[in-house]
C-alpha cells in the first residue's frame, strides 16, 4: 500500500485498527506517522524559517571545505534561537561540481523571518539562487500510548538531525515499552566487506 492517501485511521474502543485508503483498509495494532497525517491529533508550537541557496563557491574561511556546519549561537545575535547553517556539495552528489547548495534555518521568533536569519546568511556570500519557506513545527497532543498512534515532531531547524534521532527513539520507547539498544542491531557485512 505504498504511495496511497490516507483518508481515515480506523478506531475501535480509542484504538488504531486500521489505516482506510479507498475502498480497502489495512488492518493494524499501531500506527507510526508523522503531523502531515494526523492534523487533529497535533498543535503547532512554533515556524521554522529556511532558505536554501545556490552557491558557485564554499564559505569564506572555511578553507575551501565542500562541506559545513555551523551554529550561530543564539546570544551572538541577540536571540532565544541558534542559526544553523550547513553547505554541502558535489562530494555528497547534490550538485554538479563547483556548485554548493547552502540551507540556513533558525526558529521564527518575529514577524520578520528572513531577517532573523540574515547572520548566516551573510556567511555564505555571493549567492546565485536562494528559496525562503516557513515551515509550521507541530507536537502531537499525546503520547499515543493509549491510542497507539505515534506521531513524530515536525523538523525544527537543526540540521544536524540529533533532535530528529532522539524523536525517533523516544517513539521507539512508547510503542514497544523499551529503550532501542544499539547492541542488538546486526551489521550485515559483505564478503568483499571483510
Amino acid at each position: 500500500m505504498l504511495d496511497k492517501p490516507i483518508d481515515e485511521l480506523v478506531l475501535e474502543g480509542g484504538k488504531v485498527v486500521g489505516v482506510r485508503s479507498g475502498g480497502e483498509t489495512a488492518k493494524c495494532k499501531q500506527v507510526y506517522c508523522d503531523p502531515t497525517y494526523v492534523s487533529d491529533r497535533v498543535s503547532q508550537v512554533g515556524q521554522v524559517v529556511r532558505a536554501i541557496c545556490l552557491l558557485d563557491h564554499p564559505i569564506k574561511d572555511t578553507k575551501d571545505a565542500l562541506s559545513t556546519q555551523i551554529i550561530i549561537p543564539q546570544k551572538q545575535v541577540n536571540r532565544s534561537s541558534d542559526i544553523y547553517v550547513s553547505l554541502v556539495s558535489y562530494t555528497h552528489q547534490v550538485a554538479a561540481k563547483g556548485w554548493f547548495v547552502a540551507m540556513v534555518s533558525t526558529t521564527v521568533e518575529t514577524d520578520n523571518p528572513e531577517l532573523e536569519i540574515k547572520p548566516g546568511l551573510d556567511l555564505l556570500g555571493p549567492i546565485k539562487q536562494k528559496f525562503v519557506t516557513l515551515s509550521p513545527i507541530f507536537k502531537p497532543n499525546d503520547d499515543g500510548t493509549e491510542n497507539q498512534i505515534f506521531i513524530s515532531e515536525s523538523y525544527d531547524a537543526t540540521s544536524h538531525f540529533e533532535t530528529t534521532c532522539l524523536d525517533v527513539l523516544e517513539i521507539y520507547r512508547r510503542g514497544t515499552g523499551e529503550d532501542f539498544d544499539t547492541s542488538k542491531v546486526k551489521h550485515n557485512l559483505g564478503e568483499e566487506d571483510m
